[in-house]
């Protein structure tokens, strides 16, 4: 059986999916971009500060599908600049305690920010 998961403390959807399916046992988060859901913006900033906002947003439809961090299994990262990978890293292993997830991450080139 499945189910929608949504919050009003993450990003609405900005499009035809959701923040979240729950599939059975299974949630399914919709990757975020750090769009501060109080204001709709996207936030400025150094890279940390964007991975921290697009961290938070998915912890909050965690939480709303009765889950954690710490039972996240797998993970993708997409940056714009690879170099941006340790300041990314950085604030990404403050959300994650042991054992962390596996974790994949690539660069994409867009001319939009989501």
């Amino acid at each position: 059986m499945l189910s929608a998961v949504s919050t009003a403390s993450a990003p609405k959807a900005l499009g035809p999916y959701s923040q979240g399916i729950r599939a059975g046992q299974f949630l399914f988060v919709s990757g975020q971009v750090p769009i501060d859901p109080a204001t709709g913006e996207l936030v400025q900033g150094t890279i940390g500060d964007q991975a921290r906002r697009a961290l938070q947003n998915i912890g909050e439809i965690l939480k709303a599908g009765g889950a954690s961090f710490q039972q996240v299994v797998r993970t993708t990262v997409y940056l714009a600049d690879l170099a941006d990978f340790p300041a990314m890293n950085e604030v990404y292993g403050t959300f994650f305690t042991a054992p962390q997830p596996a974790l994949s991450s690539t660069t994409v080139k867009t001319g939009r920010p989501y």
